[in-house]
């Protein structure tokens, strides 16, 4: 995989996700970023993940890397130049708590392997990722699926907004929310991200103690 610069996600950009977890939807683009260590793609390995701190809950996304400077005004087809599949892990309970005292998220969020990432794809065009709709299965059942379009901010609108307020460049992955169907994540569970019929990428949890 190419040089990973900044890893930036966007929260609560699906409705129902943010109605499954009783928040408000927000009116602009909702960021927070995770480290660089805690990236690993999906090659069918074992990854481990913290089971001693609650709740670790998965989070399938769309994720778009970024192939070259980018500023305001400029189309997000023109600065995209791979695009791929992720799971944004977050430890629930955790998060809760950070969330009551008004803390940043980072310590739910950017743990060893909480980011994880499919292969890339070469950019197809904006047509062909509005219509085609990635999934996440656990254990050979389907728990998350959806297509960009049901997004409440765009690519367009997310790019521009990570542009004004972070800088967005070359080697940026941006993971840019998740569906409606999150859950707890189990010993052993089996996850399989698929972009159409196509298997992207797939990995087995190992949750430490």
């Amino acid at each position: 995989m190419s040089i990973i610069r900044n890893i930036y996600c966007v929260g609560r950009n699906y409705s129902q996700h943010a109605a499954e977890l009783g928040n408000d939807v927000p009116t602009s683009p909702m960021f927070f970023s995770k480290p660089t260590h805690a990236l690993v793609e999906a090659t069918g390995q074992t990854i481990a993940l913290p089971g001693n701190r609650g709740d670790v809950h998965y989070e399938a996304e769309f994720v778009i890397r970024i192939g070259k400077p980018y500023a305001v005004g400029m189309k997000a087809e023109d600065v995209i130049d791979a695009i791929g599949l992720g799971i944004d892990f977050t430890l629930r309970d955790v998060q809760s708590e950070l969330k009551k005292k008004g803390h940043p998220w980072l310590l739910a969020k950017g743990f060893p392997n909480s980011a994880v990432i499919t292969r890339m794809l070469p950019f197809p065009g904006m047509d062909v990722c509005e219509r085609t709709e990635f999934s996440l299965l656990i254990n050979g059942e389907r728990v998350q699926h959806a297509t960009i379009r049901e997004m409440i901010f765009d690519l367009q609108t997310i790019l521009d907004f990570a542009a004004t307020h972070y800088g967005v460049g070359e080697g940026d992955l941006i993971y840019t929310g998740t569906p409606a169907g999150v859950g707890a994540s189990a010993h052993g569970d089996r996850m399989q991200l698929f972009w159409g019929d196509e298997l992207l990428g797939e990995c087995t949890l190992h949750m430490e103690n």
